[in-house]
């Protein structure tokens, strides 16, 4: 039996739709003999695989790598989910917007903020180039199904799993729907 082929990306957020999901206990167990993970923040994988049945995005659109990743996860995914608040609306990602630019935003945190080395560290690899503003998924890339929630709570995700792993993932490709 082929395995749905799982991921799950965490953009800029908390971590607490990963954390979430984590909370699905021994139902994690169920879902591993169901699925392959081949891609997330729980997995030793460095680059985003080809052919993806179905992926998780946590978190919105900050800087450079969220953009780039993004339209990866995209472009090799059949079924991409918006998980969590931050995903689907921006949410507390988005408040950065609210201080303005980027010059702005790097002043306010590194140089305003900082209590020694007050200076903008200008190595992408140490704080990656950030966007002018911080935008939910959805307006970067097609998104086929909401998850929303701050985060969602386990039984919502593991409701929402079930619901498409009973449907079957090439069934709902061009689909829009929201759980919750």
């Amino acid at each position: 039996m082929n395995k749905l082929k799982l991921a799950t990306v965490w953009l800029g957020s908390c971590s607490g739709c990963h954390m979430s999901f984590l909370d699905l206990d021994e139902w994690l167990f169920e879902l591993a003999a169901r699925v392959d993970l081949v891609y997330s923040p729980f997995a030793d994988v460095k680059e985003y695989p080809e052919g993806v049945d179905l992926v998780l995005v946590e978190g919105a659109v900050a800087n450079e790598d969220n953009l780039e990743l993004i339209k990866s996860v995209r472009d090799r995914s059949k079924i991409l989910v918006s998980f969590g608040d931050c995903a689907v609306t921006g949410n507390v990602t988005a408040m950065r917007n609210l201080v303005g630019d980027t010059e702005s935003v790097l002043q306010r945190c590194y140089q305003e903020a900082a209590d020694i080395q007050n200076q903008i560290p200008h190595e992408p690899e140490i704080v990656p180039t950030l966007l002018d503003q911080v935008q939910p998924v959805h307006t970067v890339v097609t998104v086929d199904l909401y998850l929303p929630g701050c985060p969602p709570d386990a039984q919502r995700i593991r409701e929402a799993l079930e619901s498409l792993l009973a449907v079957g993932i090439p069934k709902l490709t061009g689909e829009q729907i929201r759980f919750g």
